[in-house]
Formats: structure tokens, sequence, C-alpha cells
């Protein structure tokens, strides 16, 4: 039997790796519409990306305890447990990167921490309440991303139709350099949660920290919070060229409405006192660009992409969950 000091050891640096891989995996999606346009450089995008999934990584932490509560009771969880979904979440994360697949970060964590548990103690562990309420976020987010993103891009045309383009494209290089900064800031206040809430559930299930007390403790929230603002700046080019090319051929005013529309929708999921639900930032801004794309008309959104990252979004959650089921019957022996 392994140490528990070890264990939790193992278990922090893993979920530190994890929010170092969701910074360059998932991070891109906050600043593919701006390098896209060309309304910020790859250099500036992604220095503008890291410094604000910082402070968005240290404003909240409601998200990390939907995380650390609401898919199964922290003292059901042993390390073997985390380890385990964490391995799978982070094999899913490197495949889908390296394919230049935009796939879902939550999604991938989710799956790992229902599949890890269930095969250690059978489905009955699952919180199916709580699971089916992250799930319904996960389901509905990039629904309302593309609604909501629809909507913005309507209004900005009536607004600014009557203007030359080459005048508006000038005016909204300059707001996608807000939008971006605004759209990192989202997501570093949603993502970065979500390792901070399975460290969170280790410390609970290990006495390390008391089960009444769910928010990560000040350490947990900056360690996560500058794993991923140095993963974001190591880039993630695959996924910024799917993201702000194959779907829509954007203009910087449709960056702008893709990047408000979903900062609305991640920040109204992470702060909204009834809520704090872990959404996919992937997920939200490639349904607001196809939203905003269908503004202009339907056929200008290539569908055929939309259509692999749609098949991307439904398979991750089982797979990430079987595979973390095998990754458990290995550490389970080994430790």
């Amino acid at each position: 039997m392994t140490n528990i000091g070890v264990l939790l050891v193992v278990v922090v640096f893993l979920a530190l790796c994890f929010d170092y891989i969701n910074g360059f995996h998932d991070t891109a999606n906050a600043i593919a519409t701006s390098v896209s346009t060309r309304a910020l450089s790859p250099k500036h995008a992604v220095v503008l990306a890291a410094a604000f999934n910082l402070l968005g990584a240290l404003v909240s932490t409601g998200v990390a305890q939907t995380i650390a509560k609401d898919i199964v009771s922290p003292k059901l969880t042993t390390q073997e447990v985390i380890i385990a979904a964490l391995l799978s979440a982070i094999t899913w994360n490197l495949v889908t990167w390296y394919l230049g697949i935009p796939s879902s970060s939550s999604h991938a964590i989710v799956g790992g921490v229902a599949g890890a548990a269930a095969a250690k103690a059978g489905f009955a562990v699952l919180h199916w309440d709580g699971l089916g309420k992250i799930l319904a976020a996960l389901v509905f987010s990039p629904i309302i991303g593309m609604i909501l993103g629809f909507i913005i891009m309507k209004v900005l045309n009536m607004a600014f139709g009557k203007l030359s383009p080459s005048r508006v494209n000038h005016g909204f290089k300059k707001m996608q350099v807000l939008s971006a900064g605004l759209l990192a800031f989202n997501h570093g206040s949603n993502d970065a949660q979500k390792s901070m809430g399975i460290i969170t559930m280790t410390l609970i299930a290990t006495g390390v920290q008391a089960q009444t007390v769910l928010a990560p403790p000040l350490w947990v929230k900056l360690a996560c919070a500058l794993a991923m603002s140095i993963g974001t700046a190591a880039g993630g080019w695959k996924i910024i060229h799917t993201m702000g090319g194959k779907i829509f051929k954007l203009e910087p005013i449709n960056g702008f409405a893709a990047d408000l529309s979903s900062s609305i929708v991640i920040w109204t999921a992470t702060v909204f006192p009834s809520l704090h639900l872990p959404v996919s930032t992937t997920h939200v801004v490639s349904g607001s660009i196809m939203g905003v794309g269908s503004a202009k008309r339907v056929s200008a959104v290539r569908w055929g992409v939309a259509q692999q990252m749609l098949i991307a979004w439904i398979v991750t959650i089982p797979t990430t969950s079987i595979i973390a089921a095998l990754y458990y019957l290995v550490v389970s022996r080994i430790m």
C-alpha cells in the first residue's frame, strides 16, 4: 500500500498537469477569434490570455465546490479514483489536441471522475441529481451560446450595417482585444476551478481538510491558476486553427460577437448563485461562432466541421469514463 501522503502529492501533481494541458488546449478558444482576424498577434494574444486566465481563476470557488461534491461524495473518493480520473482526462486532452479537435476538458474530467468512481464502488455511488445538473449545463450551454451569438450578431449588423466594412473591421479589431481578455478571464474563472475541486475532494477524502469545508484553500487556487496560465503561454495553435477559421470565416465584428456571447454564457454559469456549474469553453465558443455565422447566412457555417465537433462532444464523457475505469483497475493494483 502506497503512503497516503505520496498519493496526495501524485494527485496534486496530476491535477496541475491537467490544468497546464487545459491551458494550451482550451484557452486557445479564448484567443482563436482575435488571432484569426489579426486583431492580436499570436504572441500578444497568448500573453493576454495567460494574464486574464490567472485573474479569472482567483475570482470564484463555486464551480470548484460543485465538482467536489456533486459527482460523487468526497468521503468515498480515494486517491486511486482521482488519479485514474485525471489520467483519463489528460490522455483524452492530449489525443484531441494532437488531432486538432476542439474537445471539452470539462466533459473529460466529469467523465473521468464518474467512470473511476463507478469502477471502484458501482454506479450507486454517483450523485445522479448533481451529475444530471452538470451534464445539463454541458449540453445546453453551447446551444444557448449559439442562440445568443445569433442575436448579438443580428443586433450588431443592424447597428453598424450602413458603415463601410473597412471602418467596421478597424473599430472591432480594437474591441476584440477587450472581448478576448474578457473571454480569457471567464475561462479562468470556470475551468481552473475543476482542478481546484478535484484537489479539494482529495484533501477531504484524506482527512487533510474538514468535510464541511468545500472551498479550496488559497494555495490550491494559486497553484491551479498559475498552472493554467503557464499552459496558456505554451500556446495551442492546432485548436486555434480549427476554431478560428474552419467553422466560419471570421471578420473582427464576428469575433467580437462570438467572444461576447461566450463570455455571457460562461460568466452566468460560473457566478449565478443557484448554478456554479462547470461548462465547456470549447463548446460554448464553438456554438457562439456557429450562431454568429448563421446570422450572416446558414450556408456560411462549415457544418461538416461542426459535425465532427458534435461527435467529439457526444463521445467524450462515455469514452473518458471507460478509460478512467480501466486506469482505476491498473492503479488500484499497483497502489
